[in-house]
C-alpha cells in the first residue's frame, strides 16, 4: 500500500542544535502510528515540521504524493494535514463553537451544520456550552475542543500532539477513548503520546526517538513486547 505520508532522511535544526537527525518513517492510509520518546527526543519537532511551522535542513516529506519541504503550513492544511499541538493551543477569549469553525476555515462558504452535530454528539460538553468562552473549559474539555476543531477540516492525516499531557486519570482516559473511537472510524493518525502504554497498544507501528535518532521501531504489540522499550518506556523491566 502508498503511504499518505513518507518522510525520508529528515534533519531539523534550532540554529546550531540539531534536533532531529536523519529519521525516516511511514503512515499508510488509515493506520495510527505512534511517536514515543522522552523530552527533548524530537518528537514536536517532528510534528512541527510535517505541519510547515519549521523548515528541515535536510531530507524529504511527501503526503499525498506532494513534497512539503517548503510547502507555507496554511497550504499543508488545505492538503488535509490537520496538526492538533501540544498544550492545546486554543482561543481562549473566542466561543467553543468559533473555535470549532475557525477550524474549518479552509472550507469557505461550505455548510459547516452536519460536522458541528457530530463535535457535539463526540464531545457533549462542547455542545452543552457552545456559546461559552474556550478559556473558561477545564483543561481536558479545552483538549476535546482542540481535537474537535482539528477535525473541522475533515482532514486526511490528524497529527495529535500529547492529547493526555496533564489531564485527571479520569479526562485521560476519556481523550483516549476518543482517540481509539477516532481509530476504528478509519482516520488516519500519527500519534505523540507520553502514555507509552496507551499509545502502544493503539497504534498500528509505532517509532521511538532518542535524542532525535529513531533507536527503535515495529508494531505495537512488537514495541510493547520489546524489553528495551518495557524498561526504558513502560517502567518494567
Amino acid at each position: 500500500m502508498t503511504a499518505l505520508l513518507s518522510v525520508e532522511a529528515l534533519h531539523v535544526a534550532y540554529g546550531r542544535v540539531e534536533a532531529v537527525k536523519g529519521i525516516s518513517m511511514r503512515v499508510l492510509p488509515g493506520q495510527t502510528v505512534a511517536l514515543l520518546g522522552a523530552n527533548g527526543a524530537g518528537k514536536t519537532t517532528t510534528l512541527r515540521t510535517l505541519s510547515g511551522l519549521l523548515r528541515p535542513t535536510a531530507g524529504t516529506i511527501r503526503f499525498a504524493g506532494q513534497s512539503l519541504e517548503r510547502v507555507p503550513a496554511h497550504h499543508i492544511v488545505r492538503a488535509g494535514l490537520a496538526h492538533c499541538p501540544e498544550a492545546r493551543r486554543i482561543f481562549p477569549r473566542m466561543t467553543i463553537e468559533e473555535n470549532l469553525r475557525l477550524g474549518a476555515f479552509i472550507r469557505g462558504n461550505e455548510d459547516l451544520g452536519p460536522d458541528l452535530r457530530q463535535a457535539y454528539e463526540r464531545f457533549p460538553i462542547l455542545g452543552e456550552r457552545h456559546d461559552q468562552m474556550a478559556g473558561l473549559l477545564s483543561g481536558g474539555e479545552q483538549q476535546m475542543l482542540a481535537i474537535a476543531r482539528a477535525l473541522m477540516c475533515r482532514p486526511r492525516l490528524l497529527m495529535l500532539d500529547e492529547p493526555s499531557m496533564g489531564l485527571s486519570p479520569i479526562m485521560m482516559q476519556q481523550i483516549l477513548r476518543t482517540v481509539a473511537e477516532l481509530k476504528d472510524a478509519g482516520t488516519t493518525i500519527l500519534l505523540v503520546e507520553q502514555n507509552a502504554q496507551a499509545a502502544l497498544a493503539l497504534a498500528d507501528y509505532a517509532y521511538v526517538l532518542e535524542t532525535g535518532r529513531i533507536v527503535v521501531e515495529g508494531t505495537g504489540a512488537e514495541l510493547l513486547a520489546d524489553e528495551r522499550v518495557r524498561e526504558a518506556y513502560l517502567g518494567e523491566g
